[in-house]
């Protein structure tokens, strides 16, 4: 197998349940650019997001497209069926990228994984994934798994940085993508990134993703709609200074804005 190339950003659909608005926004993403989409089982909007793929023109070649298995259908049998299913509601023949989506509920790393490895033999997906696992976790899943894990998918921003997870995606040679990279918006007033915004005369939204863009492995995917995902896009043109970034390094809370109860790291 080889290693999963991804571009510098990608474009988040959490929450996007919209049909309309869902597929223009992939539609729009396309077009400024994007070539990496990212969905789940658990957004329920699968079909919306093949359906802005198939709108957009761009040659399905092009696309890396990543969707997840929700957690109560990580059981092996529930995991194939329902990851099939996605690719029907997707409209594909196979996706880039196949997450395990959180490992709770019907989580077991022995059954679930060896799944997702038939999974990859049948075609289903060409690089096996997983989201919010721990380090632990991580060295759990790698022992199962005769593939290797391609991209780790995480909170991950200037309020919770995730250094410990970064260091293991540099030493594993895996992306670690980065979801809610402006941290549902909670982090945008925050007055030192104010303040690095003003400098640079942008926003604090720009500054939150040009510093995800410094730190090797991580890979941003924001959710956005409308004039946003241009936005989102453009702030790849920003060069924040050492200076710039030792002072974000400083404001790490270790603040989740996404814990739900079950999380591994309760």
């Amino acid at each position: 197998m080889s290693r999963l190339e991804l571009p510098a950003l990608g474009l988040g659909t959490s929450a996007n349940k919209d049909p309309d608005e869902c597929a223009e926004s992939v539609v729009t993403a396309l077009d400024v650019g994007y070539r990496h989409i990212d969905t789940a089982q658990m957004y329920e909007n699968e079909a919306y997001v093949g359906a802005g793929i198939e709108r957009s023109g761009v040659d399905r070649s092009d696309v890396i497209l990543a969707t997840k298995v929700h957690p109560d259908n990580l059981a092996p049998d529930d995991a194939k069926r329902t990851a099939k299913a996605s690719l029907d509601r997707l409209g594909v023949e196979s996706v880039e990228m196949l997450y395990v989506h959180w490992p709770i509920s019907a989580y077991d790393a022995e059954e679930t994984l060896a799944a997702f490895e038939e999974l990859y033999d049948d075609g289903v997906m060409d690089h096996l994934c997983v989201s919010n696992f721990t380090p632990e976790l991580l060295d759990d899943a790698r022992d199962h798994l005769s593939v290797p894990i391609a991209a780790h998918q995480v909170e991950c921003h200037p309020f919770l940085q995730q250094e410990e997870l970064r260091r293991y995606a540099r030493k594993h040679n895996h992306h670690l993508v980065a979801y809610s990279p402006l941290g549902r918006g909670e982090i945008l007033s925050e007055p030192e990134l104010v303040e690095i915004a003003a400098r640079h005369d942008t926003t604090t939204a720009a500054v939150c993703l040009a510093w995800a863009f410094e730190q090797e492995t991580v890979v941003p995917i924001p959710k956005a709609t409308g004039e946003h995902i241009r936005a989102n896009y453009e702030a790849q043109q920003i060069e924040l200074t050492k200076a710039d970034l030792e002072e974000i390094e400083t404001i790490d809370r270790e603040m989740r804005v996404i814990d739900p109860d079950g999380a591994p790291w309760r």
